[in-house]
């Protein structure tokens, strides 16, 4: 009796969804009630027990609140008028949360994946947020000794700006300097490292520079029923505190590239031989495990997320994977976008790299952002490049 009073509600709702989707079209809801009485009518249900009555009130509102379409909410106030990656971005989100275009995505499949620095948060002045915790780390924090050649690669990114290109030997250089650091150390020197003045600018931390415009897309994708993740090059412990505070996103939508962690007390042994136990702390072990670029952040969606997202957002050649992986052989719509680094006046832009990532855009299908054609602001108001 229960499974026939809740399909009666089912059907119901479905007809509720129909007509109230479209309202703003029509003249008024008698649709929906002429539908609805006739259902019921036709459902000849049997008297039922005042109990009875109440368990499939209950089931019935669920399942008119599982089928009603979701409506687009937010805005995105600090792009420019009819941008074009912003209609494009808008007119997807329109079509694939309605649940009458054929091009409706069901919420648990909305997927957004985003990389990090240079995408959503400054890489630029003068570079990544990783590699500049490492050169405080080894040059003004008087608690760490550092290796010869740690010290040499610090002093020449913060004296000449000449920076190591991505290797095995850079990755296992920065994990052995937090060697030794519980996971809420670690955390809290990230955190302090946040609260410091943004060189190249006034008004801004280091914690705070985000692009102002991206983080409305992150909260516009959200507010529409898309799970948004951020997979970035950037080691996962590092990122998790500026990405939480910045963006409100859980530590589970936070993908970096990975490290060893071991226990206090594990002293060397083997994972599968040492037994957690009561009073142990997790630490970092000083060890790098994988860089999440290129085709590895392909490969940590898949382990870690399990679907193909549908939205992905980056802005250099090591987010080609990302934004490929994406767009190819997905079931439903999909899209990526490439953001360009293009504006020399409120940023510290490099047009030879936009000109490139522009270039691929053309070549794979991706949609371009232009910092200084897109958005009306970068980091916010009371935020200046220094002069």
């Amino acid at each position: 009796m229960i499974a026939k009073i809740f399909a009666v509600g089912f059907v119901a709702a479905m007809f509720l969804a129909g007509c109230c989707d479209k309202r703003a079209s029509c003249e008024d809801c008698s649709k929906y009630e002429e539908k609805s009485a006739a259902v019921q009518k036709s459902a000849a249900l049997p008297t039922t027990t005042a109990a009875e009555s109440r368990q499939a009130s209950t089931l019935a509102e669920q399942s008119k609140q599982a089928v009603l379409p979701e409506k687009p909410q937010e805005s995105l106030s600090l792009w420019n008028d009819h941008a074009p990656a912003k209609d494009s971005l808008e007119a997807f989100v329109r079509a694939t949360t309605d649940s009458t275009s054929p091009d409706f995505i069901p919420a648990e499949r909305r997927i957004a994946v985003f990389d990090w620095d240079g995408t959503l948060f400054l890489e630029t002045a003068p570079t990544y947020f990783d590699w500049m915790l490492f050169e405080h780390r080894v040059l003004d924090d008087s608690t760490y000794k550092p290796s010869k050649k740690q010290l040499k690669a610090a002093r020449e990114g913060r004296e000449k700006k000449i920076f190591p290109g991505l290797s095995a030997e850079r990755e296992r250089m920065v994990a052995e300097a937090y060697k030794g650091m519980t996971l809420p150390e670690f955390e809290a020197y990230v955190r302090a490292f946040m609260q410091e003045p943004q060189p190249g600018f006034t008004g801004l931390k280091r914690g705070e520079a985000y692009y102002k415009p991206m983080v409305e897309v992150v909260k516009f994708l959200t507010a529409n029923g898309f799970t948004v993740y951020v997979s970035s090059g950037t080691e996962r412990y590092t990122m998790r505190p500026v990405v939480v505070d910045g963006l409100g996103l859980p530590p589970k939508q936070i993908i970096g590239s990975d490290v060893v962690v071991v226990t206090s007390n594990q002293k060397g042994a083997d994972g599968l031989a040492y037994t957690f136990q009561n009073g142990d702390n997790l630490v970092l072990a000083g060890q790098s495990i994988i860089k999440n670029l290129q085709t590895n952040k392909v490969t940590t969606l898949a382990s870690e997320i399990g679907y193909q997202p549908v939205l992905a957002f980056g802005n250099s050649g090591t987010d080609a994977s990302l934004l490929n992986y994406a767009i190819s052989n997905n079931k439903y719509r999909a899209m990526g976008f490439m953001l360009l680094c293009d504006d020399l006046e409120r940023e510290y832009g490099n047009e030879a790299k936009a000109e490139k990532m522009r270039v691929a855009s053309e070549k794979y299908g991706w949609i371009p952002v232009s910092m200084k054609n897109d958005w009306k602001t970068i980091y916010g108001e009371g935020v200046q490049k220094a002069k």
